[in-house]
């Protein structure tokens, strides 16, 4: 869903700069005493000065947002920075004296506003993250409701039609009334699933005019409204409206008799049963499509522990390194179980290896210099074969089978989805080119191809990979760009460097989605959010990595880098 212009956050750029001056390097901390952003070096630098060592100094995300500047009510050139605690009011510091505020307690206006905001945003984030998704499920539901409706109607008019044949002329009128009787029937099931479509769509307004009123309360001056909110039940997000799937009439058909028509041709009924009430996911389960295990909903809120831990290090570790026998150099990396390695070069060599460098598999591929292996959630491999157009399967047990073909189109690339069990295929034919969904039993189920604009999204999609929000991400050496679309196939950014010549290769993603892509020709890996602003060069030749070219981050947070001029594999400890 595109962001209207009033959801788009008043700091976003392209990237991030320090806020010392003249110093161009790019942002990573923030200063929440003189809210300025800061790069590492000038960051150790403010905490050394005698003067501002004190400040507290935070990653940038973590940061409090400044107070915006508004002036007094009632002293016009002052500004308001306090909170009256028993009034519940900003107010400047030439307040404090007035009767209306003697012998009251004043707090920080600018520590208040930034929980209420932080408030605000929490609510906002569980209607477009909850709410309005779940909302939008509802619909598609819906939809799919009408059209089983229509195709169980239809196979009823046939049933009848069918009927009224065998005994021809004698049964016209009651076939005649029947399907008029069907007529009714349908036309009251549509109208009750347009209704209930309608109080979805009602219910989705209300949602986006509820995000408008959250986006109100974030001034100052309206800290004394949000306040009567927060004890009030209009605080509280109505709850998402019941809905209930029709049940359809069943034809029974008729024995042959001119003694009876109307039994002959068989009667249409509407079963005595109660509407089913559609199932709404609850919100922690929201973005599961699988029903998890206790094991798995362990797994999951592990994971959401570490997610709300980590953060970016302030320097990056080189922890270990593996060699891959068996090929000349790393062009992609896919990490099994046991923390089995696969490697491809450039020459078609795909060869699993253990931690100890041990070649465990070696097989021939019609593979090039691309991502065009993957690990599934299940411990295969999948990998594509570009010369006969299919994508083959490798079992715990070394078997190697036809999965799927691809038809006309070239698989070069390949991911996944950890998320759900996708599979995305980055794909050319005839100079032109797509990234294919299919569903993990290998059933086409979209496709990507052009923007809104009717555009060409690609050219090459050598790499292909999937952010923890579902976004699609294809680095695109021809188009010298990281194309970032989302899980609906429509164009989100296009991330292009940063001013030098940018081709780049290998791509993954990590917990905190930030996005990582390797740039081979300047020897660096950046980094970037998951809204494609630059974060930081996070790997140079300076932490021994040439040319990089393939990047894939475990379950461990670990970051492991594959190379176009060696075998070796080195794994870097980023997050912390």
């Amino acid at each position: 869903m595109a962001l209207s212009e009033s959801q788009v956050p008043p700091d976003a750029q392209h990237y991030l700069v320090c806020g010392t001056e003249d110093c161009e390097r790019n942002c990573q901390f923030y200063c929440n005493d003189c809210h300025q952003p800061m790069c590492e070096q000038c960051r150790d630098e403010h905490q050394k000065n005698t003067k501002t060592k004190s400040h507290e100094v935070v990653p940038y995300k973590q940061r409090k947002r400044p107070l915006p500047v508004e002036q007094c009510k009632i002293h016009p050139t002052k500004e308001m920075v306090l909170l009256c605690e028993e009034c519940q009011f900003p107010i400047c510091y030439k307040c404090t004296a007035t009767k209306e505020h003697r012998g009251h307690a004043f707090t920080d206006l600018e520590i208040g506003f930034d929980k209420k905001v932080s408030l605000c945003h929490e609510e906002i984030a569980k209607i477009r993250n909850y709410f309005e998704p779940t909302s939008q499920d509802l619909k598609k539901e819906i939809a799919g409701d009408v059209t089983e409706i229509k195709k169980i109607m239809d196979g009823i008019r046939t049933s009848m039609k069918t009927e009224a044949e065998a005994v021809k002329k004698l049964v016209d009128t009651v076939t005649s009334e029947n399907i008029k009787q069907v007529g009714k029937i349908e036309q009251s099931l549509l109208k009750t699933l347009n209704g209930q479509n309608q109080e979805i769509d009602d219910y989705i307004t209300y949602l986006n005019d509820l995000i408008n009123t959250f986006y109100g309360y974030l001034s100052p001056s309206n800290i004394e409204q949000i306040t009567s909110a927060l004890k009030s039940e209009s605080f509280i997000i109505r709850p998402i409206p019941e809905t209930s799937r029709p049940v359809p009439p069943v034809f029974t058909a008729g024995h042959h008799s001119k003694e009876d028509v109307a039994k002959l041709l068989g009667i249409i009924t509407v079963p005595n049963n109660k509407p089913e009430n559609r199932k709404i996911k609850p919100m922690e389960t929201v973005s599961t499509q699988l029903k998890p295990t206790e094991k798995q909903r362990k797994q999951d809120r592990e994971k959401s522990y570490v997610k709300q831990t980590l953060s970016l290090s302030s320097s990056v570790i080189k922890v270990r390194k593996y060699t891959v026998t068996g090929v000349d150099y790393v062009f992609h990396i896919s990490l099994g179980k046991s923390g089995r390695l696969w490697g491809s070069d450039s020459s078609g060599n795909l060869v699993q290896t253990d931690l100890q460098g041990n070649q465990l598999q070696k097989i021939q591929t019609s593979g090039e210099s691309g991502g065009y292996h993957t690990v599934t959630p299940d411990g295969d491999l999948i990998y594509t074969d570009r010369k006969n157009k299919v994508i083959n399967r490798i079992t715990a047990d070394n078997t190697i089978t036809e999965f799927m073909k691809t038809g006309n189109w070239e698989p070069l690339s390949i991911h996944s989805s950890h998320i759900n069990g996708d599979i995305l295929v980055g794909m050319n034919k005839d100079n032109e080119a797509k990234v294919t969904r299919y569903n993990k039993t290998g059933t086409e189920i979209q496709n990507i191809q052009r923007n809104d604009k009717g555009q060409p999204l690609y050219i090459d999609p050598y790499y292909i990979t999937e952010n923890i929000n579902g976004d699609v991400c294809v680095p695109d050496w021809y188009k010298q760009a990281v194309v970032v679309v989302d899980k609906s196939g429509q164009h989100r950014f296009s991330y292009t460097g940063q001013g030098l010549e940018f081709n780049p290769y290998g791509i993954c993603t990590d917990v905190l989605g930030h996005i990582l892509v390797c740039v081979a020709l300047n020897d660096t890996v950046h980094l970037l959010d998951q809204d494609g602003q630059f974060l930081s060069v996070l790997l140079t030749s300076q932490q021994g990595v040439e040319r990089p070219c393939s990047v894939y981050v475990d379950d461990d947070n670990n970051l492991w880098v594959g190379q176009s001029r060696t075998n070796t594999v080195a794994v870097y400890k980023y997050l912390q």
